[in-house]
């Protein structure tokens, strides 16, 4: 491999650097001497290149400077790279989604790395795992500039085995001055943290949040050498977020390195002026939202029971605006189109946030988007911010509604405006949309009114990144709601002044930047014929238990695959295609005198045991299942559809054909 002349000279100079740093040279100079005093005195014969290199092979010198040097390759090669393999007491179910990448000298880096855990007490009575055994992990997310990484699974225990290190570009997506190296000061203007997110796999592949963390990596700048270490101290989530839950250790380095550093007081006025900047600006903004609200409840008393939600808290019990939880989000390649952005968040896992105790009281957990995307469930809340943000990078006007469902259970969903004027609903949590047609309560009793098809009772509020409505008509029944939102009179305008000061990216560091989306890491047609095959294994096991045969039909389980196909195009995109096709084939494959019957299903995981589990409680699919007859055949096709963050719709369909005895 041949470098152009200045790409030489780069390497050559980062390479002189580190020698320098480790002062290599001087014991160099002390090999020699000790080489020429023991080895050569009594002869004095001449020392040759070969014996020097042999005598600082021989002290290990030169296995310490290639280490040294090892992390720019480490980081460049093996981080960024290839999925590490699974260790032996563990199985690595999520390899890290990361992109090669060139390391350019010219450019700022921050190289983090995570060196052990401590202090994990909930894991303190902890077994250590056995070869071989699979064991709940911890994985580390990490989201900095628009660059996401992914650290190697470790076992859960009260001391986690962290080892990983992560090559932060300081200068990705800058605005036009990547090309230049920037010194320190420059550096200290740039206030995004580096957003940590810990996720806890369980053995059965279920994901729990533990953390999320915002590290202020320009301490880094006032550091001696441009290295730091810090202890981060990590706090639970939702009604744990003031209990800490363990501590990571962290170094932190600025590569290249630093021709002068800052001093501690420069930083820590800088990091006082932002933090003072942000307090006032989020008091000013709670000001005039209590105001707001003042006048919203004089229009009518019975303001004060709708559902209009200025504030929500995050996992860590932040109160935020909630139109800080919008911005448009585009997919790049990964998605195609609105509907299937519709498709991809409702296939996200849905899970309400955990709350201690009875009481039925419903707890209120409104995730940043790192935490929803590597947990990969969350609530509706969730779903809906997500996939108001994609609308609206699709150039949609979309907007997140709160109301409420039937028997008054809150929830959020989403809505767009068409230019026309259409209003359509859509369902974050199962893809469905609904157009929205009002019901003019002051018609006459004969006129049709139209049947809203949609499960939504009343809506309170609508909002989206620039823009947040207070519903002010007499009923905020959502059939009879009307959607002018030009009309005050009926939809309360927030100052868009107001809300950019606290929710527009940059204006404050305690409003986080949204990471980019990830390319899936699962195999589609590996991971259906892996299901497929265990939920064979699961049929004949449960068939035997019963005293009954299986015989499995290769031919008729291959035909299923275009039912699965159809049913996964009309989920996406709301048509229904080749059926016609299919329903010929299966007419072709079933003898006369036989019966054919099938059963579908879909699930949003991929735990094939999980899945039979839920279909033998459909009396349909155990039919199917425990089928007895002559010539009894079954079959079974499993079709995995993946989507972005590694989320994937499975389809599963069993049947079987045998003879019609009478």
């Amino acid at each position: 491999m041949s470098l152009p002349p200045e790409k030489a000279s780069e390497l050559k100079q980062i390479i002189h650097q580190q020698l320098v740093k480790m002062d290599v040279h001087g014991r160099i100079r002390e090999v020699l001497a000790e080489t020429i005093r023991e080895e050569l005195a009594p002869e004095h014969q001449q020392l040759s290149t070969e014996d020097l290199i042999k005598a600082l092979r021989q002290r290990g010198i030169i296995d310490d400077v290639m280490k040294e040097l090892k992390f720019v390759t480490d980081v460049n090669e093996k981080e960024r790279t290839s999925a590490p393999k699974p260790s032996t007491h563990f199985v690595d179910r999520e390899p890290p989604v990361l992109q090669k990448t060139n390391i350019d000298p010219t450019r700022r880096y921050l190289y983090l790395q995570v060196l052990g855990g401590k202090a994990f007490l909930e894991h303190l009575q902890e077994p250590e795992p056995l070869p071989g055994q699979i064991c709940s992990t911890f994985t580390l997310c990490l989201h900095f500039r628009n660059q996401r990484f992914r650290s190697k699974p470790v076992p859960c225990a009260c001391e986690p085995d962290f080892h990983d290190g992560f090559l932060l570009e300081v200068h990705k997506d800058s605005l036009g001055d990547g090309s230049k190296m920037v010194d320190a000061t420059t550096m200290l203007s740039i206030c995004d943290p580096v957003h940590m997110v810990l996720i806890k796999t369980d053995t059965f592949g279920e994901t729990t949040l533990v953390a999320s963390y915002f590290l202020e990596w320009r301490s880094v700048l006032a550091a001696e050498n441009g290295i730091t270490n810090v202890a981060v101290e990590l706090l639970g989530v939702g009604t744990e977020s003031k209990v800490s839950v363990g501590v990571l250790n962290i170094r932190l380095e600025m590569y290249p390195q630093l021709n002068k550093t800052l001093s501690p007081e420069i930083t820590n006025t800088q990091f006082a002026l932002e933090r003072q900047k942000t307090a006032e600006k989020e008091r000013l903004f709670l000001v005039y939202a209590k105001q707001w609200w003042r006048e919203y409840l004089q229009i009518r008393p019975t303001h004060n029971v709708r559902l209009v939600k200025i504030f929500a808290q995050d996992e860590n019990g932040v109160n935020r605006p909630v139109c800080s939880y919008i911005r448009p989000l585009r997919a790049g390649r990964l998605l195609d189109t609105p509907r299937q952005a519709a498709r991809f968040v409702s296939v996200l896992g849905y899970e309400r946030a955990p709350v201690i105790g009875g009481g039925g009281g419903k707890q209120e957990q409104w995730c940043t988007l790192l935490a929803f995307l590597c947990r990969n469930k969350g609530d509706c809340e969730d779903h809906a911010n997500l996939l108001c943000s994609l609308l609206l990078g699709f150039g949609l006007e979309a907007f997140v509604c709160v109301g409420t469902k039937a028997k008054g259970v809150p929830h959020t969903w989403v809505m767009t405006c068409g230019t026309d004027g259409t209003i359509t609903f859509w369902e974050s949590l199962t893809g469905h949309r609904y157009i929205h047609r009002p019901i003019n309560p002051d018609d006459p009793p004969l006129v049709e009114q139209p049947k809203p098809l949609y499960p939504y009772r009343t809506i309170g509020c609508i909002f989206n990144h620039q823009k947040f409505l207070g519903n002010c008509q007499p009923s905020d029944t959502v059939e009879v709601c009307v959607f002018h939102l030009h009309d005050e009179s009926k939809w309360k305008p927030m100052s868009g002044e107001a809300i950019k000061s606290v929710c527009s990216p940059g204006t404050t560091s305690s409003v986080p930047s949204f990471p980019p989306l990830c390319a899936s890491t699962i195999d589609a047609a590996v991971t259906s014929n892996e299901i497929e095959l265990q939920l064979r294994i699961l049929v004949s096991e449960h068939r035997k238990d019963l005293g009954l045969s299986t015989v499995w039909d290769d031919h008729l389980s291959y035909l299923l695959s275009p039912a699965l196909a159809a049913y996964e195009l009309e989920r996406t995109t709301s048509i229904s295609a080749g059926n016609e096709e299919f329903q010929d084939a299966v007419r072709r494959a079933v003898p006369d005198g036989h019966t054919f019957k099938g059963f579908p299903i879909h699930f949003v995981y991929r735990n094939a045991r999980r899945a039979f589990a839920t279909c033998l409680r459909s009396p349909f699919c155990e039919e199917i299942i425990c089928c007895r007859g002559d010539q009894v055949r079954l079959a079974v096709r499993v079709r995995v559809f993946t989507y972005p963050e590694s989320a994937c719709a499975v389809w599963i369909m069993f049947a079987c054909k045998y003879r019609s005895v009478l």
